[in-house]
Protein backbone atom coordinates (compact mmCIF):
# COMPACT_ATOMS: atom_id res chain seq x y z
CA UNK A 1 0.00 0.00 0.00
CA UNK A 2 1.18 3.70 -0.39
CA UNK A 3 2.80 5.22 1.96
CA UNK A 4 -0.86 7.05 2.77
CA UNK A 5 -1.20 4.90 5.84
CA UNK A 6 -4.21 2.95 6.88
CA UNK A 7 -6.80 5.75 6.25
CA UNK A 8 -4.97 6.39 2.73
CA UNK A 9 -6.02 10.10 2.89
CA UNK A 10 -9.17 10.55 4.12
CA UNK A 11 -10.45 13.70 4.47
CA UNK A 12 -12.26 15.34 7.75
CA UNK A 13 -15.57 14.80 6.02
CA UNK A 14 -15.08 11.23 5.61
CA UNK A 15 -13.88 11.24 9.45
CA UNK A 16 -17.27 12.58 10.77
CA UNK A 17 -19.58 10.36 7.76
CA UNK A 18 -17.75 6.80 9.38
CA UNK A 19 -18.45 8.20 13.20
CA UNK A 20 -22.30 8.65 11.67
CA UNK A 21 -22.37 5.12 10.44
CA UNK A 22 -20.99 3.51 13.37
CA UNK A 23 -23.53 5.08 15.28
CA UNK A 24 -26.21 3.77 13.29
CA UNK A 25 -25.11 -0.13 12.17
CA UNK A 26 -27.38 -1.99 10.25
CA UNK A 27 -28.60 -5.18 12.07
CA UNK A 28 -26.49 -7.28 9.73
CA UNK A 29 -23.56 -5.14 10.62
CA UNK A 30 -24.00 -5.52 14.48
CA UNK A 31 -24.24 -9.22 13.61
CA UNK A 32 -20.70 -9.36 12.21
CA UNK A 33 -19.48 -6.64 14.42
CA UNK A 34 -20.54 -9.13 17.95
CA UNK A 35 -18.07 -11.48 16.07
CA UNK A 36 -15.34 -9.51 14.76
CA UNK A 37 -14.63 -7.09 17.64
CA UNK A 38 -13.54 -10.36 19.60
CA UNK A 39 -10.40 -9.95 17.13
CA UNK A 40 -10.10 -13.40 15.46
CA UNK A 41 -6.70 -14.96 15.24
CA UNK A 42 -5.73 -12.10 17.11
CA UNK A 43 -6.52 -9.74 14.17
CA UNK A 44 -8.15 -6.34 15.15
CA UNK A 45 -11.01 -5.33 12.70
CA UNK A 46 -12.33 -1.38 12.90
CA UNK A 47 -16.16 -1.06 11.90
CA UNK A 48 -16.79 1.72 9.67
CA UNK A 49 -13.41 2.61 9.11
CA UNK A 50 -12.35 5.79 6.92
CA UNK A 51 -10.16 4.90 3.37
CA UNK A 52 -9.61 7.85 0.83
CA UNK A 53 -12.93 8.64 -0.32
CA UNK A 54 -14.76 5.44 1.08
CA UNK A 55 -15.75 3.89 4.14
CA UNK A 56 -15.03 0.34 4.74
CA UNK A 57 -17.67 -1.40 6.73
CA UNK A 58 -14.78 -3.45 8.60
CA UNK A 59 -11.12 -3.48 7.84
CA UNK A 60 -8.37 -5.11 9.58
CA UNK A 61 -5.33 -3.44 8.53
CA UNK A 62 -2.66 -6.13 9.66
CA UNK A 63 -4.28 -8.55 7.28
CA UNK A 64 -4.93 -5.98 4.81
CA UNK A 65 -8.82 -6.69 4.45
CA UNK A 66 -12.16 -5.29 4.13
CA UNK A 67 -15.64 -6.93 4.33
CA UNK A 68 -18.36 -5.28 3.25
CA UNK A 69 -22.48 -6.03 4.12
CA UNK A 70 -24.62 -5.67 1.04
CA UNK A 71 -27.77 -4.37 1.36
CA UNK A 72 -30.77 -4.03 -1.27
CA UNK A 73 -29.38 -0.50 -2.17
CA UNK A 74 -26.08 -2.36 -3.43
CA UNK A 75 -28.22 -3.80 -6.19
CA UNK A 76 -28.84 -0.95 -8.40
CA UNK A 77 -26.74 -0.32 -11.45
CA UNK A 78 -25.49 3.01 -9.91
CA UNK A 79 -24.40 1.18 -6.82
CA UNK A 80 -22.92 -2.22 -8.39
CA UNK A 81 -21.01 0.84 -10.79
CA UNK A 82 -19.85 2.34 -7.77
CA UNK A 83 -18.96 -0.65 -6.02
CA UNK A 84 -16.91 -1.81 -8.60
CA UNK A 85 -14.93 0.91 -8.77
CA UNK A 86 -14.69 1.06 -5.24
CA UNK A 87 -13.32 -2.75 -4.80
CA UNK A 88 -10.92 -1.46 -8.14
CA UNK A 89 -9.67 0.82 -6.51
CA UNK A 90 -8.89 -0.68 -2.56
CA UNK A 91 -7.15 -4.05 -4.75
CA UNK A 92 -4.47 -1.38 -6.26
CA UNK A 93 -4.00 0.03 -2.38
CA UNK A 94 -3.44 -3.77 -1.28
CA UNK A 95 -6.45 -4.43 0.39
CA UNK A 96 -8.52 -7.94 -0.15
CA UNK A 97 -12.52 -7.64 0.02
CA UNK A 98 -14.86 -10.08 1.06
CA UNK A 99 -18.77 -9.09 0.14
CA UNK A 100 -21.99 -10.68 2.10
CA UNK A 101 -25.16 -9.99 1.44
CA UNK A 102 -26.92 -8.73 4.35
CA UNK A 103 -29.50 -12.26 4.02
CA UNK A 104 -26.54 -14.14 4.33
CA UNK A 105 -25.00 -12.39 7.96
CA UNK A 106 -28.73 -12.98 8.98
CA UNK A 107 -29.70 -16.42 8.06
CA UNK A 108 -26.19 -18.21 7.91
CA UNK A 109 -23.71 -16.49 10.18
CA UNK A 110 -21.41 -19.27 10.75
CA UNK A 111 -21.01 -20.01 6.93
CA UNK A 112 -19.99 -15.99 6.93
CA UNK A 113 -17.43 -16.49 9.91
CA UNK A 114 -16.07 -19.65 8.18
CA UNK A 115 -14.70 -17.44 5.09
CA UNK A 116 -13.63 -14.83 6.91
CA UNK A 117 -11.45 -17.54 9.41
CA UNK A 118 -10.27 -18.97 6.11
CA UNK A 119 -9.03 -15.80 4.76
CA UNK A 120 -7.34 -14.89 7.85
CA UNK A 121 -6.21 -18.11 8.77
CA UNK A 122 -4.46 -17.89 5.20
CA UNK A 123 -3.25 -14.56 5.75
CA UNK A 124 -1.40 -15.71 9.32
CA UNK A 125 0.04 -19.03 7.41
CA UNK A 126 1.79 -16.98 4.65
CA UNK A 127 2.91 -14.32 7.44
CA UNK A 128 2.67 -11.75 4.34
CA UNK A 129 -0.12 -9.60 5.85
CA UNK A 130 -2.46 -9.48 2.56
CA UNK A 131 0.26 -9.67 -0.04
CA UNK A 132 -0.30 -12.65 -0.90
CA UNK A 133 -3.49 -12.14 -2.33
CA UNK A 134 -4.44 -11.95 -6.15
Amino acid sequence: MSNHGMHAGAKAHIFRLAEKLRNNMTKPERVLWEYLRKKPFGYKFRRQHPFHVYILDFYCHKAKLSIEIDGKSHESLNQKDYDQARTRFIKEMGIYELRFKNEDVISDISSVIHEILLELQDDSLEGNEGSWRE
